[in-house]
């Protein structure tokens, strides 16, 4: 009796002192919120679209200097690969610690059409709005130092949410610790990628490199939006991802839609009814064998998405959508099956900028996530071969002239570099309890706890060459933008996930 009431006492002392240092922590970031958002926003300013070399160089760098200002130790990692981006690493080594964790974002971000952005807004030019522009944001000035900031005000710019927020939140919870005087338990190693928006390309050349330096009892990633009530989320699996891009083809040279309209092959219908004999009305995949290998759901990973507030009514409205796909599963319950999308289709101009024209070419690029079993290079296959059933010449490159007067359709067939499957850490084990205690600690709202995202990232390849635990840390609001027009993230999102990364960081 008297064992357990010690045990009880002492864990009655520990989650005081994490919640005091929190506190002490929330209280050092209220104090410092301009001089982390200047920083932030020369942060955000730099262009930093994966193949834009000389700039994601820029970006290293400048994270890397943001570490050194911290006392950090740092270092550049590279691939084997010259000129590929560079992994920004730091470190820092406690004395007695029996337990290290990586803390992981990427700095690189999605490609941008400054077209697509409102007039008010610039990709790279980071701005205050006093709410999203879907809900008529309007620019409001910087406050001046001392002055305070209204926590649900946005950052509108490209990756303000996707996923610069990780890097800014991780090095902040780090500096607000320090700066407070908290004591650090546990060795905290940093890892920022330059290319998960274009898959991650050099991610396993990398960790293979430098392997005995990333070694961890964890890797804690730090991205994607929290559940779309606004209550934290922890994802213990993330999809897999890859990319093909297609081109189909018509006459050599555009036509006068009059004078060749009901004789030569229009591109954009040929590919038109290609994408559509890949889906059925539902959403399902029709390509034969492609949910062959799906691992389905546990009893407790079922049971965990079942505790998940229901979300499908509240984005239906906010969404316009009627009947979403899914044959009547709810958002989170799609999760569990590979999912096949249409990124984009390029075909001919439209409204002002139509002629009267039947094409040479239309393109696509499709999206296809995997889940766990799948393996994205045999769904590669099985797409081909269901094109090829369709009646293609399948090809992985331009048509010749006689291969065009010999074939009725045509496809140039490529796989994007890159592409991973997916991955998952069981919520029950001791390691993710332990963040899930930390992680609660730092919030008085209910913790949503999601066995995978529906979202991608590349932490397959930190267990299949570290075996690694990985688990990641939702961080930003669910209407960001990430990946299209007008990026945002809410500020308060910002400051709960400092703290949040903070109890991380100290966690037994």
């Amino acid at each position: 009796m008297k064992q357990t009431l010690f045990i009880i006492l002492l864990f009655v002392c520990q989650l005081t002192d994490a919640q005091n240092t929190i506190d002490k922590v929330n209280k050092y970031r209220a104090q410092h919120e301009t001089a982390i958002l200047e920083e932030y926003f020369n942060l955000l300013s730099i262009p930093n679209y994966a193949l834009d070399k000389v700039n994601i160089d820029k970006n290293a760098l400048f994270i890397e200097a943001m570490l050194k200002k911290r006392g950090i130790q740092t270092k550049l990692l590279e691939s084997n690969t010259k000129g590929s981006p560079k992994a920004v690493y730091g470190e820092v080594i406690v004395p007695g610690a029996t337990q290290t964790i990586i803390f992981y974002a990427h700095y690189d971000g999605q490609a941008v059409n400054p077209e697509k952005w409102h007039p008010s807004v610039k990709p790279y030019q980071p701005v205050l709005l006093d709410q999203s522009i879907e809900k008529s944001g309007k620019i409001i000035a910087f406050p001046a130092s001392g002055q305070a900031f209204n926590p649900e005000w946005r950052i509108s710019c490209r990756s303000s949410s996707d996923d610069k927020a990780g890097v800014m939140t991780i090095i902040n919870a780090y500096d607000a610790l320090v700066k407070t005087g908290a004591k650090l338990n546990n060795n905290i190693k940093f890892f920022f990628e330059g290319e998960e928006e274009i898959g991650s390309l050099h991610l396993s050349e990398i960790l293979e490199k430098h392997k005995d330096l990333l070694k961890a009892d964890l890797w804690l990633i730090g991205d994607g939006p929290v559940h779309q009530s606004g209550l934290p989320m922890i994802d213990f699996g993330v999809r897999g991802d890859v990319n093909v891009d297609l081109t189909v083809y018509g006459p050599k040279r555009p036509l006068h839609s009059g004078h060749y309209g009901n004789w030569a092959p229009n591109p954009c219908l040929i590919m038109s009814k290609l994408l559509a004999s890949m889906k059925d009305e539902d959403g399902k995949v029709k390509i034969k064998g492609y949910y062959d290998d799906v691992i389905p759901f546990t009893t407790s990973e079922k049971q965990a998405f079942s505790a998940i507030p229901n979300v499908d009514v509240q984005m239906k409205k906010e969404l316009g959508i009627y009947k979403p796909e899914g044959g009547g599963r709810t958002l989170f319950e799609t999760f569990e099956w590979p999912s096949l999308n249409i990124n984009g289709i390029k075909c001919a101009d439209v409204e002002d900028n139509a002629s009267n024209v039947i094409t040479t070419e239309s393109k696509a690029t499709l999206d296809l996530r995997q889940v766990l079993g799948t393996d994205y290079l045999k769904q590669v296959d099985l797409l081909r071969k269901h094109i090829i059933e369709e009646g293609f010449l399948v090809l992985d490159r331009a048509p010749t002239d006689e291969e065009r007067l010999q074939n009725s359709k045509i496809i140039k067939f490529n796989m994007v570099n890159g592409g991973y499957n997916a991955q998952r850490t069981p919520i029950d084990l001791p390691i993710s309890q332990k963040v899930i205690k930390a992680v609660q600690s730092a919030t008085n709202k209910q913790l949503i706890l999601e066995p995978t995202s529906g979202g991608s990232l590349p932490l397959y390849v930190f267990e299949k060459h570290l075996n690694a635990k990985v688990i990641n840390l939702c961080l930003v609001n669910h209407d960001n933008n990430q990946h299209s027009e007008n990026e945002n993230v809410r500020l308060q999102n910002l400051w709960d996930s400092i703290a949040q990364l903070a109890a991380i960081m100290i966690m037994d």
